[in-house]
């Protein structure tokens, strides 16, 4: 190799040195806290040719590289019907990286247009099936997905706003129709600013959008919705910087004692079934029970 340094080599070296802290000291520390990898894992580093995947999977071929055990990498892209010039982009870019692509094709995009009945939640639906399948027939145990986290905390306000409800995104997740399968999110602690400023850095530019539906004008309501609450957060971040990790933090340390209800396993539990028990509590053995209306 001559002495001057490859394209690749330098990308690498930006996550070491110019982008250490941002992204490769927060992909560590998600890996460790959570726990998302295991000595003799077999990854499936899924690339939808976006900026978030693509970093990810650059992420996962440097710890390989460092890492104290071994472990396999398979970097898995799923075509869904992309245009030709869609995924001519995802292999430049690969190929920039130096990444072996494993491709397969399928129909997800076909399907779903058929469908009127949200297409964007059966297409969603469809593409981790084809992943889990794939994967499991490469031999692996894991996928991993590229979600950060203003994915994990714009996921979290959207739930309130729109569905009524407090719901989360995990780090790591049990497939429900793929026993032993097992999704990852190593990206969980890695602010999105950090990953455009990466990409920018280098020069590199990744896919967009390359949903057939939305090329063709049809509306995604929850990508609508995605962006007015990434708006909001960002309105908040001019007079609170810190509002992103401090909804981050939030869902780390949900009190379920301070909430009038909440589900567990599919089911609803209400605050008055331990009501008695945390009144006995308090008031102690002698005390009188909760006066009668």
């Amino acid at each position: 190799m001559p002495r001057e340094m490859s394209g690749v080599t330098l990308i690498e070296r930006s996550i070491h040195k110019r982008f250490r802290k941002e992204l490769w000291t927060p992909f560590l520390h998600a890996l460790k806290r959570y726990e998302l990898l295991k000595e003799g894992d077999r990854v499936a580093v899924c690339i939808s040719g976006g900026k978030d995947s693509m970093l990810l999977a650059v992420l996962m071929r440097l710890l390989q590289r460092y890492s104290d055990f071994p472990f396999e990498l398979v970097f898995l892209v799923m075509d869904p019907g992309y245009s030709r010039e869609n995924r001519a982009r995802i292999e430049e870019n690969a190929a920039r990286l130096c990444l072996p692509l494993d491709i397969f094709e399928t129909d997800i995009f076909t399907v779903a247009d058929g469908t009127d009945r949200n297409p964007c939640y059966l297409c969603a639906r469809m593409r981790r099936g084809n992943l889990y399948a794939r994967a499991r027939e490469l031999g692996c145990n894991k996928i991993a997905l590229g979600h950060h986290l203003n994915d994990v905390i714009e996921t979290t306000v959207m739930a309130m706003l729109y569905g009524s409800q407090l719901q989360g995104m995990l780090p790591r997740l049990p497939s429900d129709h793929f026993p032993g399968m097992e999704l990852i999110r190593p990206l969980y602690c890695i602010l999105e600013r950090d990953i455009v400023a990466w990409a920018r850095y280098n020069g590199l530019s990744f896919l967009q959008c390359a949903c057939k539906m939305t090329e063709r004008g049809k509306k995604d309501e929850d990508a609508s919705k995605r962006r007015a609450v990434k708006q909001m957060i960002e309105g908040l971040r001019r007079t609170e910087p810190d509002i992103e990790r401090r909804i981050f933090a939030a869902v780390h340390t949900v009190n379920i004692q301070t909430f009038p209800g909440f589900k567990e396993n599919g089911q609803e539990h209400s605050f008055l079934e331990g009501y008695e028990e945390m009144a006995r509590r308090k008031w102690g053995p002698g005390g009188d029970g909760p006066a009668a209306e």
